[in-house]
């Protein structure tokens, strides 16, 4: 679909810089990056409050019968975004940190993220405020089917479609869509996304956002002139995402020089043994002990002086405190939200090439979409047909960015956001507003 991106002669009116007051409210953040594009695009006023506000909000009480024949009431969240061009989609995350604008704010971000890799898909995203490494897989199964229930009436192949985050996986995944299926009286497949493979999950999908981290920064180097040989790479996060980013950096020739989890890190000039590293991880469930080089703290990673960061972990790593002392060449973040608004200005100006979350991080997102086409289809594809088709969406997406970056004059970030946000304004547009 064309949509008109050329930018207007009058009235640009950026948000004034103090708007970055609390860089810690993940909503504030998201919306600061959205004020910035919206005003660059002269946006439609109607249009601007509609996208400013989450369709739905939802919050349940989920009561779980504990193993010690105790009840407690945990709280859940679920957020559709948007729907205009298509399906909510978005993961369910386990945390004790989840709250509802941090959901809103992730519901958000996959708003956009669908839309600036050109998904037919909206945002959404969904939580429960639990520990679950306190909880056994009893617990947790009893309290999956629980929130399921409570949100069902928004869950469906054509209205929401959930996925894994932070503490959920697979199994996650297979007991939700056991729980719909057992309400509707029928097998629905394509009502989650990364699922077993042996319940319509797609092969390639565990490797996918690292995979997509991957052809993401080859893009970049080539952009700056930069080879992949020998290119040196710091990971701050070394769970699924980050570890795959760096296996597969690597086995494209670049020289992995620090890595990190939420227990430390590593720093080795000479490069560090990627395989060794999730071998090690995947034994001890941490890089503690690990024997990779010079031990450093995750703050300390983030500063090496390298050709790219990928910060694969946690939200607002890179704030206005220490942004200054962030030397890498490229940023590729891994993460959802690793830099906080206030730290975009200080990064642009030191000249450092950021491939924003929203792009970066999509090839998840991708391969999930291709998961619900297949269980749709019933017909499934090779691995290799998966990785092809996720390095043909992440290459062009990353070119259509750089190219609005470049006509622009804006950084990557604000590309992204004014591409996805013509996008769903655009359909918002041609399907008016219901009355």
């Amino acid at each position: 679909m064309a949509t008109d991106l050329r930018l207007p002669t009058s009235n640009i009116v950026l948000p004034d810089k103090d708007r970055f007051l609390n860089e810690e409210n993940p909503f504030e953040a998201m919306m600061s990056r959205f004020d910035r594009a919206a005003a660059l695009l002269d946006l439609d006023p109607g249009i601007y409050q509609v996208l400013r506000h989450p369709e739905k909000q939802i919050t349940v009480s989920v009561p779980v019968m504990m193993d010690n024949g105790e009840v407690r009431v945990f709280t859940g969240h679920r957020v559709l975004y948007n729907t205009s061009r298509g399906p909510a989609k978005g993961g369910i995350r386990f945390d004790m940190a989840v709250n509802l604008d941090e959901v809103t704010a992730l519901a958000a971000w996959m708003t956009w993220k669908c839309a600036v890799v050109n998904l037919p898909f909206g945002g959404a995203k969904g939580g429960v405020v639990c520990d679950p490494l306190q909880m056994s897989v009893g617990e947790l199964e009893r309290l999956t089917r629980r929130y399921t229930a409570g949100i069902i009436d928004t869950l469906g192949p054509d209205s929401d479609v959930p996925a894994p985050d932070v503490n959920t996986n697979e199994r996650v995944m297979a007991w939700i869509m056991d729980t719909y299926s057992m309400h509707v009286r029928h097998t629905v497949t394509a009502v989650v996304t990364g699922k077993p493979v042996e319940m319509g999950g797609s092969l390639g999908r565990r490797e996918a956002t690292g995979r997509g981290v991957m052809f993401v920064v080859r893009e970049a180097l080539a952009h700056l002139g930069r080879p992949m040989a020998g290119a040196t790479v710091a990971v701050q996060g070394f769970g699924n995402v980050g570890s795959v980013a760096a296996k597969l950096l690597a086995e494209q020739g670049c020289r992995i020089v620090g890595i990190s989890d939420r227990t430390g890190g590593f720093h080795n000039p000479e490069g560090i043994d990627v395989a060794a590293a999730i071998a090690h991880v995947q034994k001890h469930k941490s890089l503690d002990g690990f024997n990779g080089g010079d031990q450093l703290s995750n703050e300390e990673l983030l500063e090496l002086d390298v050709d790219v960061l990928v910060p694969a972990a946690l939200e607002n790593v890179i704030t206005s405190k220490n942004a200054a002392r962030v030397k890498a060449r490229i940023i590729a973040e891994g993460a959802n939200g690793p830099t906080s608004a206030g730290a975009d200005a200080i990064l642009e100006e030191k000249g450092i090439f950021v491939i924003p979350d929203i792009l970066a991080n999509a090839g998840g997102v991708t391969v999930s979409y291709f998961e619900w086409v297949q269980d749709r289809g019933g017909y499934f594809w090779s691995e290799d047909t998966v990785n092809e088709r996720l390095r043909d969406i992440m290459t062009r997406s990353f070119q259509d960015v750089l190219a609005l970056s470049r006509q622009h004059r804006v950084n990557m970030r604000t590309a992204a956001y004014m591409l996805s946000i013509t996008r769903v304004a655009t359909v918002h547009k041609l399907r008016g507003i219901y009355a």
